[in-house]
This record gives structure tokens, sequence and C-alpha cells, in this order.
């Protein structure tokens, strides 16, 4: 079994590019109870680097295709959505089925080099996470997994026999 936790950025300062104080404060936090792994990608916006560098995690790649989803997507798929709502509209087969589809062929090209029991960490953001993730999993009943991604929360995935069989939201409960 591998294991790939697929998280959004921590907080920044509104319209900025980069993580607050309280953005970094956060991320290490996260940082103290996930990991090790073998594996770090991020979107390359300073916001997704920066926060798996304030969770402690050295960054072994950046892929521009986590940064955003462009106009056509984001017409299909607005966010934020629960992730039932997004699992829905990649299930229509338009233009968030294809970029969701494109998330899902990257992770699973990443799983195939790790070790068995490796695992991975992908930094990106709202909207992208949800897409991915029910990407990754077709036949899963997101009915239960609530609301979109806040910061650094995402979904952890299990990887078995080449390719995803399960996964958990991961949440994060933020006082102040």
């Amino acid at each position: 079994m591998k294991i790939l936790e697929i998280r959004r950025h921590s907080i920044r300062e509104i319209g900025g590019d980069h993580l607050s104080q309280r953005g970094v404060s956060l991320a290490r936090k996260i940082g103290q109870g996930i990991g090790p792994f073998d594996f770090v990608a991020t979107s390359t916006l300073p916001r997704a680097f920066e926060t798996a560098i304030a969770m402690g995690f050295a960054v072994n790649g950046q892929n521009e295709l986590m940064n955003t989803y462009g106009g056509a997507v984001e017409r299909e798929a607005p966010w934020p959505m629960p992730f039932f709502h997004y699992s829905e509209i990649v299930k229509q087969g338009g233009a968030a089925a294809q970029y969701a589809n494109q998330l899902m062929e990257y992770y699973a090209r990443i799983m195939r080099r790790l070790a068995e029991g490796g695992s991975a960490l992908m930094v990106n953001h709202g909207g992208v996470v949800e897409l991915g993730v029910v990407a990754c999993l077709p036949d899963e009943d997101f009915s239960t997994w609530g609301d979109a991604v806040d910061y650094c929360e995402g979904a952890r995935l299990f990887w078995d026999d080449d390719g995803f069989a399960r996964g958990e939201p991961l949440r994060v409960f933020v006082s102040g």
C-alpha cells in the first residue's frame, strides 16, 4: 500500500502571493503530524511551495498543472463546492473532467515510481484538490466528505495494485 496526501496551501494575506505568519504557523503545526514523505510536489505558485517548506518537507518538484484550472473548468466547477458536487461535474465528461483526469494521471505516475509502502505529498489549491481527488476515486460516495477544502485540508488516498483504492478527507480545525 502506498499513500498520497493532497492538501491545499496554508493561509495567505488577502490577494497576496505569499503565506502570512499565521499561515506559516498553521503549516508548521500540520507538518508536525504528517509524513514522512518520499516525494513532495507543489504547484509553482509561492503559497503552495512555502506551505510544503513550512510543513518541514523538501520539495522534489513543482508542476504548473496544479496551479489553477482556467476559465472553461471554472465555469463548470467554480470553487468552492462540496466534494460531492465536484464528483457529479466530473462525471459529465466536460472540461472539468479532462482537467481532473490530467491530475489523476500525474498523481498515478508519481505513485508508480514509489516503492511499496512509500508516500507522497501534493500541495496545491482549492478546487484543484477536490477535482484531483474525485478523479482518482471515480466510484467513491463523496456525500459524506463535506464542503470544499479549507487551508491545509485535503485528502489521503491509498494506492494498491496499480490504482487508487480508497480515500479519506483530511480536515483541519483552526481557531481564531
